[in-house]
């Protein structure tokens, strides 16, 4: 399993939003950080297929992402930083309409969501409407949507946006429990986010990919006491 890209550019006008982008992904997670602008949204919208590319490749296993298509894009679990459901659904019946969404069938779709509330305990809220959940147990229907169909590339943003101490430890756990056999990306704000779960860091400015490496790697290069003395060094205050 192996996302290649190579040489990722894109560019809206005069402006290039990802510059010469190009590194390649085994299992594990990865921590995006940079500003607003930086680029993160562009390249995952790219990995997506969502947003086209000027120039560059994507490379799933060898195969350009856009000669793959489709059986490409079933193989992406998403989980949006905006918690846009339908609060009348319970946790349940939204699974079920995302299930049907993905085109899963029935029978396969209903042992996924019942295994995948287990995976963030929510068995025991699975009847409630989630207009009466708390934001940590949103996050976590989100997180099981994502996983629906068994995606092998997991791209979550800002994750754990929002959410109380306990609720993100938590949420990180799941996180990190996915990652065994997976390439999950995690785009967030929340640095030690990152620090405590990413196997590699990528630092971005302006559309470039400026600095990458395990947190450990990263904090020793700046002789930094955290991941967030990294950010300050090589990414500044923008």
């Amino acid at each position: 399993m192996e996302l290649r890209i190579e040489q990722l550019t894109k560019k809206y006008g005069e402006k290039i939003a990802l510059r010469s982008f190009t590194y390649t992904f085994i299992p594990g997670i990865y921590g995006i950080l940079g500003a607003n602008g930086a680029g993160k949204s562009t390249l995952m919208n790219m990995i997506t297929d969502n947003v086209k590319r000027n120039e560059g490749q994507i490379l799933w296993d060898g195969t350009d992402i856009l000669k793959l298509g489709r059986s490409f894009r079933s193989k992406l679990g998403y989980m949006p930083q905006q918690q846009g459901m339908y609060n009348d659904f319970s946790a349940r019946a939204f699974l079920r309409y995302m299930a049907q969404i993905k085109e899963i069938p029935k029978k396969e779709a209903n042992e996924q969501i019942e295994r995948l509330l287990d995976v963030v305990n929510l068995r025991e809220e699975a009847h409630k409407k989630v207009g009466s959940f708390s934001g940590g147990m949103r996050q976590r229907v989100l997180l099981a949507q994502a996983l629906l169909g068994d995606p092998e590339i997991l791209i979550l943003d800002e994750p754990t946006a929002g959410l109380d101490p306990k609720e993100r430890l938590r949420l990180r756990q799941y996180i990190s429990d996915l990652a065994q056999e997976r390439i999950v990306f995690l785009t967030t704000h929340i640095v030690s986010d990152i620090e405590s779960i990413a196997d590699d860091v990528l630092l971005m400015k302006q559309g470039e990919l400026i600095k990458h490496g395990a947190p450990d790697v990263l904090i020793a290069s700046c002789h930094g006491r955290d991941l967030e003395d990294v950010y300050m060094a090589y990414l500044g205050v923008e």
